[in-house]
């Protein structure tokens, strides 16, 4: 699969309304063991045919986990470059199947997959000045005033909930560096715990232990000075 080749119809990835930029999406973490066992072996039943030369049977994968991936590219990409993310999360997914292994589960490596590519797109994006470095309005700066008046508010864990302290973490987060910002989005904001990090990120547990205290103190100090001027 080439990058300048344009995608096939069934290969095409449309982004939902309803995806909305850097907000988690909370699945239910009931799994059926049976269920699963049974799409893992159809999973693998269609790498094999991928793997043989078969090209038209990622097709299949890809109309499979398309939503999956979007979901976990929406979060952490802005919303109008989350399907250019997620379709070169599905090229790197194809260039990489025979690297697959079947013991850590196919949902799972692609998982890994989609993550790191969100990781990369930040590092490219800080590396290239792409990223708009917006100054915070009058509305911003009240809620920062509000927050830092009242201890028990304007924790990470609470920040989302609303429009303007949203708009202020996506200021923060700008102003860090790519791994800290992939670092506090995925142990602060989806809840993630070091080993998932680390596993997802390809990391080790102790790196992430330490990026993650040392982003969340980044952070507050960016609200902190944010909020006194």
């Amino acid at each position: 699969m080439e990058r300048d080749v344009a995608c096939p119809p069934e290969m095409e990835l449309a982004l939902p309304g309803q995806l909305c930029y850097n907000r988690p999406v909370w699945v239910p973490a009931v799994i059926d063991n049976a269920e699963q066992d049974e799409r893992e072996a159809s999973d693998l039943a269609y790498i094999s045919r991928v793997l043989a030369g078969d090209r038209n049977a990622f097709a299949f994968l890809l109309r499979k986990y398309k939503m999956y991936v979007l979901k976990i590219v929406s979060r952490h990409v802005p919303y109008e470059d989350a399907e250019e993310v997620a379709h070169d999360a599905f090229i790197r997914v194809y260039e990489s199947l025979a690297k697959f292994s079947a013991s850590g589960g196919f949902r799972h490596w692609i998982a890994a997959i989609a993550t790191r590519t969100c990781y990369d797109y930040w590092r490219r994006a800080y590396r290239s000045k792409e990223i708009t470095m917006s100054s915070l309005g009058d509305a911003h700066q009240e809620w920062l005033e509000k927050a830092a008046a009242d201890p028990s508010g304007g924790s990470i864990d609470d920040i989302g909930r609303e429009v303007e302290a949203r708009e202020i973490l996506d200021w923060a987060l700008a102003r860090l560096s790519p791994e800290d910002r992939m670092v506090l989005e995925l142990v602060y904001l989806e809840g993630l715990s070091v080993r998932e990090v680390a596993d997802l990120l390809g990391w080790s547990a102790a790196n992430v232990k330490i990026r993650s205290f040392r982003s969340r103190r980044k952070l507050h100090k960016l609200l902190k000075d944010a909020g006194g001027k």
